[in-house]
C-alpha cells in the first residue's frame, strides 16, 4: 500500500458518518497540517467518497464505509489474493494476469477507475463504499464446460448474504442480485482461451454496499445497497465466506453440472411463476416463468407451450 492512501486510510478511520471531527483534530492525530489534510479529503471526494465539510464543525462521512483489512483476508484465503487501493478493473487485472493464476486465486480493490458491467455499462465504483471482486477458474474441457455458471455464481452470491442477514434477496435471470426488487450486485463473466480445450474464466462480482447520493444520481436502473441493514457485513468477513462459497459451488457445477443448481435457482428465482417479458432486440415475448433448464436457458410459457431461450442479448422483466 503506497504512503499516500496509508493517509488517506488513517483520515477515513479517524472520520465516522456520525459524528463531525474537526481539521485541526485529524491534523493533530496524524502528525501532519491542516491544508494536508485539506488536500487528502479533497482527494477523497474525487474517488467517490462523500463527505460533509462544515466551517467550524470539521469533516463527517456521509456514507459509512467498509475497508477490506487486506492481511486478515490474505491469511484466511488459501489462493493467491490480490489487493488494490484503487485499480482499473479487478477484472482486467485478472484477464491480464491468467498465465499466472490458479483456480480459485482472487483480486479484490477499493476503487475500480474503468469498472464494467455487462453489455459494455459502467459499474459505480467510489472508494470503500461498494465490494469490487474478481476469482479465476479454469475449465479444462472448454468454453462449454462453463456453460450456465454465472447462474452458479448468482446462486453462491444469494446464499452468502442470507447467511449474514440479508432478507428479501434474489436473482432475475439470468445473475442479476436483487434486494427489494431492486438491484444490489452485478455479475461479469469473462473468458479466454479456446472453445474446445481448457478456457480461463474471469468471475467478476459488484456489490452495492452504501451508495452515495451522488453516485447514485448517475444510475440508470432501480438500485439498492446494504447500509438499510441494522448490521451491514464486514466486507472482509464477506469477501472471505463469498470466496469459499464460490470454490464449493463450483467445484460441485464442475462435477455435477447446472443440474445440482435447479432447486437452489427456483427458490432464489424473482419470478418463477409469474408473468414476465423476454426482450430480444426489438423484438419481444410474453409468459409465464418456468425457471430454468439444465443450460440454464430461461423457460418460457405462453400459447405455443413451454420454450427454452438463452442468449447474452436476451433481457427479461417484470409486467
Amino acid at each position: 500500500m503506497s504512503d499516500n492512501w496509508v493517509r488517506k486510510r488513517q483520515i477515513l478511520g479517524l472520520l465516522s458518518n456520525e459524528h463531525f471531527v474537526s481539521g485541526e483534530e485529524l491534523a493533530t492525530q496524524l502528525g501532519i497540517s491542516r491544508a494536508a489534510v485539506s488536500k487528502h479529503v479533497d482527494t477523497l471526494e474525487d474517488y467517490g467518497v462523500a463527505i460533509f465539510s462544515v466551517k467550524g464543525r470539521g469533516y463527517k462521512l456521509a456514507n459509512p464505509i467498509s475497508l477490506i483489512d487486506s492481511s486478515r483476508l490474505i491469511q484466511a484465503i488459501d489462493n493467491r489474493c490480490f489487493y488494490f487501493d484503487e485499480i482499473p478493473s479487478t477484472n482486467g487485472f485478472m484477464l491480464g494476469h491468467t498465465s499466472e493464476l490458479k483456480s480459485g486465486d482472487l483480486c479484490v480493490a477499493e476503487y475500480q477507475s474503468a469498472g464494467r458491467g455487462r453489455r459494455g455499462r459502467t459499474w459505480v465504483s467510489p472508494y470503500g463504499h461498494h465490494l469490487y471482486f474478481s476469482q479465476f477458474w479454469s475449465f479444462p474441457q472448454g468454453m462449454a464446460q462453463a456453460m450456465g455458471l454465472s447462474l452458479v455464481v448468482a446462486c453462491s452470491l444469494v446464499e452468502v448474504l442470507k447467511s449474514f442477514g440479508v432478507e428479501n434477496v434474489g436473482v432475475k435471470w439470468p445473475n442479476d442480485i436483487y434486494l427489494n426488487f431492486k438491484k444490489l450486485a452485478g455479475i461479469l463473466i469473462e473468458m479466454s482461451g479456446q472453445a474446445d480445450s481448457e478456457c480461463q474464466l474471469i468471475i467478476g462480482i459488484g456489490v452495492n454496499m452504501a451508495m452515495s447520493e451522488g453516485q447514485g444520481k448517475g444510475i440508470d436502473q432501480p438500485w439498492s445497497d446494504l447500509s438499510g441493514l441494522t448490521c451491514i457485513p464486514n466486507k472482509t468477513d464477506l469477501v472471505i465466506a463469498l470466496h469459499k462459497q464460490l470454490k464449493r459451488d463450483i467445484q460441485l457445477f464442475e462435477r455435477e453440472g447446472l443440474v445440482a443448481f435447479k432447486t437452489r435457482w427456483q427458490e432464489a428465482d424473482l419470478f418463477h411463476g409469474k408473468e414476465i417479458r423476454l426482450l430480444m432486440g426489438e423484438n419481444h415475448l410474453d409468459g409465464i416463468c418456468r425457471g430454468i433448464d439444465e443450460q440454464g436457458a430461461v423457460l418460457l410459457e405462453n400459447a405455443d407451450g413451454i420454450q427454452a431461450y438463452i442468449g447474452g442479448e436476451i433481457s427479461l422483466r417484470p409486467i
